[in-house]
């Protein structure tokens, strides 16, 4: 077995000491014994090209990425479609949605040690044209702010959710609405829409919690589309969106579940997957149950005490 760190030097927006992070694995290491790399990342997207080709080799092999919910994303992309591979996040970054998944548990992540012990669970992911979204994929309005967000951060203590707020705003006053064609099924509709919001996980955006009682392994794609809003509808929508109290949105705002979905937009739209930004007219996703291995620590519980009920999808309205 291989245990291959990925080391993201700037996650957050700024160099951080990925010295003491490169200390504390060789500390690890050497007491847990092992195979191992550190690999620090140079540019954009190496780290899904370099998790891919140790992953080819066949050898059994465990990811640790090492940053923000980007670099987690770029090792997860790196990982899919490789049974003998499974990856985890050892968090460096500012938001760290996705592991707030877990709720108190999240905080097993930090221990590098639970990591290395770990076990490996498959959970689902979201295909998005050639990409994967492990936590969140979201378009329109969302996306665009999202897109933004990396421009306050560099801000003074503006980071995490107060940074998402700012580009809020600023996305507030430029425009809400876009024009999009949507395809799921054998039905299609076109018009103005607000959003459209994609959950395998549950946390984005430093903290928003669109739907709250999703799996990240129940096989289920949960979207929500939000229809065309007023300014005054998305001031009095937004609390009730982030804090996932969207059946008290009415019409405007609908939860539904199919394991195909297709959008199409005029012009080239933002696409958010995990945080990362990409661009296209055209975005399909799909639901692939089971199509990553999550290394999760060791002591973890979540996966365990999951309910029958959390892991039954809820009725919900047929998009129309």
């Amino acid at each position: 077995m291989k245990h291959l760190f990925v080391i993201n030097p700037i996650s957050g927006g700024k160099r951080h000491k990925y010295e003491k992070t490169k200390e504390q694995i060789i500390a690890a290491m050497s007491k847990n014994g092992g195979d191992y790399e550190i690999y620090i990342t140079q540019k954009p997207h190496d780290a899904t090209e370099k998790v891919r080709r140790e992953a080819e080799t066949g050898e059994e092999l465990r990811v640790y990425a090492c940053g923000g919910d980007g670099t987690f994303h770029e090792c997860a992309n790196g990982c899919v479609g490789y049974n003998n591979a499974s990856v985890t996040f050892f968090p460096c970054g500012t938001g760290n949605d996705f592991i707030k998944t877990f709720g108190d548990e999240k905080e097993l992540f930090f221990d590098i040690e639970k990591l290395i012990n770990g076990f490996v669970h498959p959970i689902d992911v979201i295909r998005c044209n050639d990409r994967y979204s492990i936590n969140i994929c979201s378009l329109g309005f969302d996306a665009r702010i999202a897109g933004d967000v990396h421009k306050y951060n560099r801000i003074p203590l503006v980071k995490g959710m107060l940074a998402y707020i700012f580009s809020l705003i600023a996305h507030f006053f430029k425009g809400i609405n876009q024009h999009f064609t949507i395809t799921t099924g054998d039905k299609t509709q076109s018009g103005e829409y607000a959003l459209i919001c994609t959950c395998n996980g549950k946390y984005y955006g430093g903290g928003f919690n669109p739907i709250n009682d999703n799996m990240p392994d129940d096989g289920i794609m949960d979207t929500l589309i939000v229809k065309r809003c007023s300014r005054f509808n998305v001031i009095k929508l937004i609390g009730k969106y982030a804090t996932g109290r969207y059946r008290e949105a009415g019409e405007i705002v609908k939860r539904y579940s199919d394991s195909r979905i297709i959008i199409e937009a005029d012009d080239e739209m933002a696409i958010n997957l995990d945080g990362e930004i990409f661009r296209n007219r055209k975005a399909e996703m799909s639901m692939v149950h089971n199509g990553v291995n999550l290394l999760c620590p060791n002591g973890m519980k979540f996966f365990d005490n999951a309910s029958e009920n959390e892991r039954k999808q809820e009725k919900t309205e047929a998009f129309a």
